[in-house]
């Protein structure tokens, strides 16, 4: 029994080891990264402030995300003024189609990337940003979102949902239902023409044209003005 017991204690310190080699390996930074050159001045939107008919579901504000706790203490969504522009004249031009945008996710303060990064097994590493770098959200030229339906106010069905991290979040994923596809590659159609590109392993996030020419930014929602 005493052997036992001493070689499951052995399997454990190695299993612990490895992962602390792991993560050690590329380490999540305590403060943002320091970034030179010429930035254009920081001005964050609030969506609905553009058009109210964008519907909201902050997850990061709720349980019901990939940490299990909210980590936004309010449910708001800001994106860069011109991004969000651009994404309120996405919103008018669905109308006529019946539908709307329902906004997950726009800027993100880095703190909660760093979150994301260290709760994140390596091999998943792909659906969340490296502090080291910063995101997208973090200049606020990234938004998470997808379609509802205009009649019933209900979220329209993709190939998989999300924050989901599976193959079923490829915008190129094949699978799912043909009406699944359409919807999907609608929204991406509807997006690209306004300047945004696609994320290459989530069919959700859109990246603006002019992500680059903003600096990563670590201000909590209250604080946005």
């Amino acid at each position: 029994m005493k052997r036992l017991l001493l070689l499951l204690l052995c399997g454990l310190l190695i299993q612990t080891a490895f992962a602390q080699e792991a993560d050690l390996s590329h380490p999540s930074p305590k403060n943002p990264p320091k970034e030179k050159g010429d930035f254009k001045k920081t001005d964050l939107v609030e969506l609905v402030s553009l058009d109210p008919s964008i519907k909201l579901d902050i997850r990061y504000a709720t349980d019901n995300n990939l940490v299990g706790r909210p980590v936004y203490t309010q449910a708001r969504a800001f994106l860069q003024r011109p991004a969000a522009e651009a994404l309120a004249k996405i919103n008018a031009s669905l109308k006529e189609k019946g539908l709307g945008l329902m906004v997950f996710d726009g800027y993100r303060p880095w703190s909660v990337t760093k979150i994301f990064w260290d709760i994140t097994p390596v091999e998943d590493r792909i659906f969340v940003a490296d502090p080291n770098q910063g995101s997208r959200h973090n200049r606020g030229c990234a938004v998470d979102l997808t379609l509802y339906d205009l009649a019933t106010g209900q979220e329209i069905e993709m190939t998989g949902v999300y924050d989901e991290m599976t193959e079923r979040s490829y915008p190129e994923y094949t699978g799912g239902t043909e009406k699944q596809r359409q919807m999907r590659d609608l929204l991406r159609s509807a997006m690209e023409a306004e300047g945004f590109t696609v994320y290459e392993y989530e069919w959700w996030h859109f990246d603006f044209n002019d992500w680059r020419s903003y600096r990563i930014t670590n201000v909590p929602f209250e604080k946005v003005k």
